[in-house]
């Protein structure tokens, strides 16, 4: 399997537990009550698949050849994607801060959850659609010959350090996706790429 193929599949499970989260936030807010065990499965899920799992793929394997291959880690694409990661960890914080006084009985946290899952699921939404659409081409056309076998090299190792997680918590996706009602997506939804980028909304079509 190609490597950014192998990223992009990683994204369509993280988008199932986002939409799961999303509908779990809207339930607390509506009945105010929040169910610690879904959202403690979410926030674990988000930790060790979507972090220490996949971004770590990213950050210490696609962005460092990346940068060896001419980009900056100061400015420019990896540089945002770095940032947003950063900004996704700030909210899944307090999205366990929050279950932490919701559990010591403190109502009003039901609200700081969702702010904080609502804000999660858009900056991660729209930081799929750009690494998907445009991240990963423009890593694939810096590529040299070998990078990519070199790159999933790297990944399967990382894969051995999380054996022991990433099938535990694909079926904690499927399950959250039952209860939720949320399928995991096949694919990523292109369409949606100018809400989240004005700078592709302004590119020609031919160029997009």
């Amino acid at each position: 399997m190609q490597p950014i193929k192998l990223l992009m599949e990683e994204h369509r499970v993280i988008e199932q537990v986002i939409g799961c989260l999303i509908k779990m936030a809207e339930n607390a807010v509506a009945s105010g009550e929040l169910s610690v065990d879904h959202a403690s499965q979410a926030i674990e899920f988000i930790q060790h698949f979507a972090d220490h799992c996949h971004h770590a793929k990213e950050e210490d394997q696609l962005f460092t050849l990346m940068c060896q291959r001419g980009f900056s880690v100061e400015m420019g694409p990896v540089a945002a994607m770095l940032e947003e990661h950063e900004r996704g960890r700030f909210h899944v914080r307090a999205m366990k801060e929050a279950v932490t006084k919701y559990e010591g009985g403190d109502k009003s946290a039901v609200r700081q959850f969702a702010a904080n899952a609502h804000a999660y699921g858009s900056l991660l939404t729209a930081h799929i659609l750009k690494e998907d659409f445009i991240l990963y081409p423009m890593a694939q056309q810096a590529f040299e010959e070998g990078d990519e076998q070199r790159l999933l090299g790297e990944f399967e190792k990382v894969e051995q350090g999380h054996a022991d997680h990433h099938e535990r918590f694909l079926k904690v996706a499927a399950e959250l996706g039952e209860i939720y009602k949320v399928p995991r997506p096949l694919e990523s939804d292109r369409s949606r790429l100018g809400e989240v980028c004005a700078a592709h909304a302004d590119m020609p079509s031919e160029l997009r």
